[in-house]
C-alpha cells in the first residue's frame, strides 16, 4: 500500500478534546477502509503565518499512514465537509519516519534548555540579583 504523510490544522477554538476525538474519527475513516494509521503526533496550538478564516493560530496534528488511495480521498473529503478543519495536506513518501519528527524535537530540546536553564539559576525564575 502508498504510504503518506497527513497533517491537518483545527480552529483555535476547539479543545483539545475534540481534537483527540478528530484524529479518532479519521482513523476510524482510513482503518474503514482497509488502511491503518503508523503514527499521530499532536503538535499543539501554534501560531499561523497568516490568517486562515480569521484564525491565528491552530491545533496542529501529524498522521503517518499505510492507506489506499481511496481511503486517504474519503478522509479528505469529511475534512473538507467539516468546518473545524483550517487546511490539510497529504504528501506521498517512499518510507515513514519512524522517530519523532522535526517538530516533536524541537519541542523536546527547548524543553531540555529551559529545565537546564532552570537547574542553573537555582530554580528560580527571577535570575541572579534581580529585586523581586
Amino acid at each position: 500500500m502508498p504510504l503518506y504523510e497527513h497533517i491537518f490544522l483545527a480552529r483555535q477554538d476547539v479543545t483539545p478534546q475534540q481534537v483527540e476525538a478528530m484524529v479518532d474519527q479519521y482513523k476510524g475513516v482510513i482503518e474503514q477502509n482497509g488502511g491503518n494509521v503508523e503514527k499521530t503526533e499532536m503538535w499543539g496550538v501554534k501560531s499561523l503565518a497568516y490568517r486562515i478564516k480569521k484564525n491565528r493560530k491552530a491545533h496542529f496534528t501529524m498522521f503517518n499512514l499505510n492507506a489506499p488511495a481511496a481511503a486517504v480521498a474519503e478522509m479528505e473529503r469529511q475534512m473538507r465537509i467539516n468546518e473545524d478543519i483550517l487546511r490539510f495536506m497529504t504528501i506521498k513518501v517512499d518510507e515513514l519516519e519512524t522517530e519523532p519528527s522535526v517538530m516533536m524535537q524541537k519541542r523536546d530540546r527547548d524543553e531540555r534548555k529551559d529545565r537546564e536553564r532552570r537547574e542553573r539559576d537555582g530554580g528560580f525564575e527571577g535570575g541572579e540579583g534581580e529585586e523581586i
